[in-house]
């Protein structure tokens, strides 16, 4: 893909950094290949079940393995499994281990604790809890297989047990996997191509991952994210945390690092002056931006409240405050599904398109009976784009005359502070920023930002009861073809509008950087298996 960039301002010095960088340094074997890499966030919490954090997403996927892969196409094919056997016209699917899977403590993998797995990701995950509430029984007959009896067919079993995104479907030995799914596990003992050290690990600013060399990778296709053969050439990846931009782009200028995940659009420019350095867009699904709304907190617990930020917000000027004024760089009008694939369309969304309407936003929050209370809004600024877009949300929320608390945070405190259903008097909160990839946002599957069941305990905190909305997820799982999937999209969205679970707020292209030496980088996601070191 073309990158086309305005200049803008760069941040003051970042080209005349000189100072090394301050990193604790731990011994590794001399001529070891060793890949360093500055991820977007600091990898706050280690259980990929737990947490729709991408950083732990990446970690998931380095440590643990999944019984199925998904390539850049998003079509599943058998990871773990060596096949499977599908009967009783959909209902009846028998997958089998490959042989010679081990767990990094050198136990072997068994299908009792893929079924553990599977149990224990499926309370945490929006499609794996569709998966299972279509399963009658899900049983491990021996070591080797895996048995699901459907009480209807779920032909998306393979995407499910096989999805990229996050929480991943982790396979992890049974005695990890039987911990409380709302309840971390801080064990990291997985099958797939790393091992984690934790004795290495230093919080807040290093992780390190070493080759597994016991690593079976499945033979025959070719390697595309998480599917196919995950062929390792470095002995170690360290993942250092650095909070300042400037810093990063210093520290992978002078070889002290190789890849900076997402560097920040004013610096790109920079970046691309430097022959030694490669800027690649590896997902053209771009970045998903959006408002989450507390429904059970006021004022956002009444739906016109909800509905007056859709006519104060302006998609442009969110993504604007992010890569600038190059529109080749984002995409708006955005709805609730990922712009340019088969389920996006503009049904609905005139409350966002043309001037912004602040009449009428106040006139919908008196209706709402707002008395001028708090809100609390979380934004993590240790993600530039997040706080680029909060700073632009808490203007036009004070300009239709909400009294907004501005709650700067981490990434990692705000996780936790959203599961908080309180009042904003007790530690609560009433709305927050958040973004996706937006592979994650191409149809209701895994979709978390538009469901309606906020009753449930595992449901995404905001909390959004929407019988209608869980209806027409319902209806596009039972659609008999596409045309009928992308007829409940168009009924979803605009049934969105009224509802209010969250709003989006744009797309945006997040292009990577690395070092020319380093070679192998695929597409999606950052991925360490097939990457090289020169």
């Amino acid at each position: 893909m073309d990158i086309r960039l305005n200049r803008r301002t760069l941040l003051a010095g970042a080209a005349s950094l000189g100072m090394p960088l301050a990193m604790p340094r731990l011994a590794a074997a001399q001529g070891s290949r060793v890949l360093k890499f500055i991820p977007q966030i600091d990898l706050a919490f280690l259980d990929p079940h737990w947490t729709t954090a991408y950083v732990t997403r990446g970690h998931g996927h380095m440590v643990f393995d999944t019984l199925y892969g998904q390539d850049s196409s998003f079509k599943a094919s058998p990871q773990m499994v060596e096949g499977h056997v599908v009967a009783d016209d959909g209902k009846l699917w028998t997958l089998t281990l490959r042989p010679g899977l081990l767990w990094h403590d050198g136990e072997r993998v068994l299908a009792r604790d893929c079924v553990a797995s599977i149990r224990r990701w499926a309370k945490r995950d929006a499609l794996g809890g569709a998966l299972m509430a279509a399963t009658e029984e899900l049983s491990a007959p021996d070591d080797r297989t895996i048995r699901f009896r459907l009480s209807r067919p779920f032909p998306l079993l393979p995407e499910a047990l096989g999805k990229v995104s996050s929480p991943m479907p982790a396979m992890m030995p049974e005695r990890l996997a039987e911990t409380d799914p709302f309840k971390q596990i801080t064990e990291m003992v997985g099958s797939g191509p790393f091992r984690f050290l934790a004795d290495e690990r230093v919080a807040g600013s290093r992780n390190v991952y070493a080759k597994f060399e016991k690593y079976v990778p499945r033979e025959g296709q070719r390697a595309s994210w998480n599917a196919g053969p995950k062929l390792v050439h470095l002995d170690r990846v360290e993942w250092t945390t650095i909070p300042d931009a400037a810093t990063k782009v210093a520290a992978i200028q002078r070889a002290e690092q190789d890849w900076w995940e997402n560097p920040t659009h004013d610096l790109l420019p920079l970046l691309r002056r430097d022959r030694r350095i490669l800027i690649e867009v590896t997902n053209p699904t771009g970045t998903v931006c959006m408002m989450r709304p507390n429904h059970l907190q006021p004022p956002f617990d009444k739906p016109e409240a909800r509905q007056a930020l859709l006519h104060a917000f302006d998609q442009t000027a969110f993504m604007q405050a992010i890569v600038g004024e190059d529109a080749a760089m984002y995409h708006v009008p955005h709805g609730i599904f990922c712009p340019n694939t088969p389920m996006a369309s503009e049904a609905g969304l005139e409350p966002l398109k043309g001037p912004r309407d602040y009449e009428k936003a106040r006139r919908l929050l008196a209706e709402a009976g707002y008395g001028g209370e708090t809100v609390a809004l979380l934004v993590a600024t240790d993600y530039s784009h997040l706080k680029a877009i909060g700073e632009v949300m808490a203007d036009a929320m004070g300009k239709i005359g909400l009294k907004v608390d501005y709650i700067a945070t981490d990434w990692g405190t705000m996780l936790q502070r959203r599961n908080n259903r309180g009042p904003v008097a007790q530690g609560g909160w009433s709305c927050l920023t958040t973004s996706w990839e937006g592979a994650d946002h191409m149809d209701p599957a895994s979709h978390y930002a538009i469901r309606g069941n906020g009753r449930d305990s595992g449901a995404w905190p905001g909390w959004c009861v929407s019988e209608r909305l869980e209806q027409l997820r319902d209806a596009w799982f039972a659609a008999p073809d596409q045309a009928g999937q992308q007829a409940a999209c168009r009924e979803m969205q605009v049934q969105a509008m009224r509802d209010v679970p969250s709003i989006p707020l744009g797309q945006y292209i997040q292009p990577t950087a690395y070092r020319t030496n380093i070679t192998g980088v695929a597409k999606g996601f950052p991925t360490f298996w097939g990457v090289q070191k020169g």
